[in-house]
């Protein structure tokens, strides 16, 4: 594959059906989707990597890995309950670091966790959770952030399609996800009424040597297959552009 072929927002190194096995295991983080309502729809609080970390240069929601202090004072690290209450602190703490807001992680709704494929250079396994926004002060760290600004889903994806915005696949999906509901009130809904949704990705590469990004509910998932019969859940990631293709998943 040439560089001239891949999406400069590709973020999935090497990975591949024959790639290498991972040389340790993702990193657990956690991120918030806060929304708000305006005439022209739902906005979400987007933050700007800083250029020299990782992922830096990303328009990203708030968010970062789980510290060990995040999680409950007791319980079983190996349950489930355990491990979402750290990641709703997690989530809720690094909203306050990066962006200076005061938020009820009780409130977080989960609806999606996102695992990169076994050989990916920075790999983390996200929560995504989503939640109304506080009429509150944004105030960015200027470190690891350097910037903030409230968009419509629908604008930061034609953005991010016109090359004047970088954004990560689960941060893409997501952001297509929230530009199918014309209120916070409906989305949210929708979100509670609805299991969170595993994103286990896997890339494939097609005859034209363009990178997919592939999910479970696609009928080519298990053998990297992109011309297999059925359903799709795909992710295309030419140079051009992102397309989305998920005829098997209602969103």
């Amino acid at each position: 594959m040439t560089e001239e072929s891949r999406h400069r927002n590709d973020m999935y190194g090497a990975a591949g059906p024959h790639g290498k096995d991972a040389v340790r295991p993702a990193v657990p983080a956690a991120t918030v989707v806060l929304l708000r309502d305006t005439g022209d729809g739902p906005q979400v609080l987007m933050l700007r990597k800083n250029s020299r970390i990782a992922f830096g240069g990303m328009w990203v929601f708030p968010g970062g890995r789980i510290d060990p202090d995040d999680y409950p004072g007791e319980g079983d690290p190996q349950s489930h309950d355990y491990r979402h209450a750290g990641a709703r602190n997690a989530a809720a703490r690094e909203a306050r670091e990066e962006a200076g807001l005061d938020l009820d992680a009780g409130e977080f709704v989960w609806f999606s966790h996102w695992t990169p494929p076994p050989d990916v250079p920075a790999r983390f396994a996200t929560w995504f959770f989503a939640a109304r926004g506080r009429e509150q002060a944004i105030n960015v760290d200027g470190g690891e952030i350097e910037a903030h600004r409230w968009i419509s889903p629908t604008e930061a994806l034609a953005k991010h399609t016109a090359g004047e915005i970088d954004l990560v696949a689960p941060t893409w999906v997501t952001l297509y996800q929230m530009a199918q509901h014309a209120t916070v009130s409906a989305l949210l809904e929708r979100l509670r009424a609805h299991p969170a949704r595993f994103y286990e990705t896997r890339i494939a590469r097609s005859s034209e040597d363009v990178r997919v990004a592939m999910w479970r509910e696609d009928a080519g998932y298990d053998h990297w297959n992109l011309d297999a019969e059925g359903g799709r859940h795909r992710l295309w990631m030419p140079a051009d552009g992102f397309i989305f293709e998920h005829g098997a998943v209602e969103y």
